[in-house]
């Protein structure tokens, strides 16, 4: 039973006044505790709201008003597989939304009765080790991109896969990226396109000088580590295009699947093909 419910809203977004009172109204019917980021907060003119990199696991539900950038953002905060997302599509592609303004109230309505399902997305954790000390830990829903800067020299990057030696890519740089992440930079890069209940960590040179070092999917259990043995010291690691942090020489990345999960709620009767077909236009001429 749902009886707790966070919301996290969209910087930039004064529209969504309207639609948070909406939300509030509907949720007070049914007697929810509702709780507020501080941006949701700001849009109604509160002081005080909750801080989404930071999210208490109190929360039965959390809805995200936005697009992909917002929901990627909040489900780096979530630690607990049992907290599902409603995931509000408010402009733009919304590869990644289930819903949107128009469907909410009745959506909402089937979730807080308790009639829907949802679909688990696999998380990535990435560590930076430097000198044998770790620098930076942080969690991926899409992807996680080590990359030359704008000026710098092609990346010399060593892989190895549960310890073992794969090659070194002569790159622009290296995606890791889950099922989820397939269909964003991975697949702009040449990668496959993987359903997202696939058990799988896609790996995904950029730009590599050898043709034939091509993208390679991996057992979900598997272990990455790239080491840095060429370039400039401001190469960079990105976690799902929005943050990250400089990187040097013998830097080890090393990605695996995190111990945790994100749920997200799904609609019915809407399947992965039908979102490729209206989203990403297939089969369209």
């Amino acid at each position: 039973m749902i009886e707790s419910v966070g919301i996290v809203a969209k910087p930039g977004r004064d529209d969504c006044s309207t639609l948070l009172e909406e939300l509030l109204d509907r949720l007070a019917v049914h007697d929810v505790r509702v709780s507020l980021d501080k941006v949701a907060a700001g849009y109604l003119g509160r002081s005080k709201g909750f801080d989404r990199q930071k999210l208490p696991e109190k929360f039965d539900l959390i809805i995200v008003l936005g697009g992909d950038g917002t929901l990627l953002s909040v489900a780096r905060g979530i630690k607990s597989e049992k907290i599902p997302i409603l995931a509000v599509n408010l402009g733009g592609l919304g590869f990644m939304m289930t819903t949107g303004p128009d469907e909410l109230v009745d959506h909402l309505g089937r979730v807080l009765a308790g009639d829907f399902h949802t679909q688990c997305r696999s998380v990535l954790r990435v560590e930076v080790i430097r000198d044998g000390e770790l620098i930076g830990d942080y969690n991926a829903l899409n992807d996680v991109v080590v990359n030359k800067s704008a000026v710098a020299r092609v990346l010399l990057l060593d892989a190895y896969v549960d310890g073992e030696f794969v090659c070194s890519y002569r790159a622009d740089g290296l995606i890791a990226s889950t099922p989820t992440g397939s269909t964003a930079y991975s697949l702009a890069a040449g990668g496959p396109v993987i359903f997202p209940s696939v058990a799988a960590i896609c790996v995904t040179p950029i730009c590599a000088h050898t043709l034939t070092n091509r993208p390679v999917v991996l057992p979900e259990m598997s272990t990455v580590e790239v080491v840095i043995q060429r370039g400039d010291d401001d190469s960079y690691l990105t976690v799902d295009g929005q943050i990250g942090s400089s990187l040097r020489l013998h830097d080890h990345i090393r990605v695996q699947n995190a111990d945790h999960q994100v749920q997200i709620v799904q609609p019915s009767k809407v399947s992965f093909f039908d979102v490729l077909r209206h989203k990403m236009k297939w089969g369209q001429h």
